[in-house]
């Protein structure tokens, strides 16, 4: 027999955040749902349903992250997964971006996720049960130009789920980092990601035609998002997830390239790698 789930799901309001709610609710779980703005929205997209919770939050300011947490908590009494599903895209240069264009991008996509991780890990560790779900990129698994920031921000994500899923473990928590390709949604819509002001001709030739031809492919992606939100169901009731889940066939190619790549440049230079250990006949020699 099923157990009933809490979910607790941030950026809520439309994309995987939205697909995942409504798919958490059609399995028979309560979702805790944060969106940034507009909680009423979601409330009339979902038809208020009664085993939905909308809080507004900003996975930026700690101070919101831990009031809704507390009240998720009072409402539904526990928390089962975390989706930390809240950010969004930057097509730029690393050199175009400026120093605030990259804190804002960090603010939400690593140090959201951290503020939210915070607020819900007591209840979790409380329980010595539980799941974090943590959505990465397939830009976490290679450089692509133009998004490199954005996706230096998926590496990130990857390294602390990496780290979170070693410490957690013994407790009982598990943790997955899902790395979506392209799917529909409206992540490359105009009103999704942000571009730097800032343009420099010199990055026509790589970022070029990233600026230009991002929103071009929006509604043209090949990953259907209610499919994904299936996987995260699965997900969320496999009894031993794992930690890292490339979902999308994109995913799946960039990820095999960029291993093959790495590879292949780690044997080249194999011989430098390995020359640097101490000479120990000659460190004994010098000793006496």
């Amino acid at each position: 027999m099923k157990t009933q789930k809490v979910w607790f799901i941030t950026g809520a309001s439309r994309g995987f955040g939205l697909e995942i709610t409504r798919a958490a609710l059609r399995a028979g779980d309560q979702v805790v749902a944060t969106v940034r703005s507009q909680p009423a929205q979601l409330v009339a997209t979902l038809h208020n349903h009664p085993a939905l919770y909308v809080v507004q939050m900003d996975v930026t300011q700690e101070d919101q992250v831990q009031a809704a947490v507390k009240q998720g908590i009072a409402r539904f009494g526990r928390v089962d997964v975390l989706v930390n599903n809240a950010g969004f895209g930057m097509v730029s240069a690393i050199e175009e971006a400026t120093d605030a264009e990259v804190r804002k991008q960090y603010d939400t996509n690593v140090f959201g996720l951290l503020n939210v991780t915070r607020a819900v890990l007591p209840y979790l560790r409380q329980q010595k049960s539980g799941r974090i779900i943590n959505i990465s990129s397939l830009f976490g698994y290679d450089a692509i130009p133009g998004w490199g920031l954005y996706g230096s921000t998926k590496f990130a994500v990857e390294g602390l789920s990496k780290g979170l899923a070693v410490e957690l473990a013994p407790l009982g928590i598990y943790v997955t980092a899902v790395a979506p390709g392209l799917f529909s949604t409206d992540f490359l819509s105009t009103e999704s990601y942000v571009a730097a002001k800032t343009i420099i001709d010199d990055y026509q030739e790589t970022v070029g035609p990233m600026r230009s031809g991002a929103s071009a492919l929006h509604g043209h992606q090949p990953g259907d998002p209610k499919k994904f939100a299936a996987v995260i169901i699965q997900l969320a009731n496999t009894e031993r997830p794992p930690l890292h889940l490339p979902v999308g066939k994109d995913t799946i190619d960039l990820y095999r390239s960029n291993a093959a790549k790495m590879a292949q440049e780690i044997e080249a230079w194999l011989p430098v790698a390995t020359s640097t250990n101490h000479d120990h006949r000659v460190m004994a020699s010098t000793i006496t």
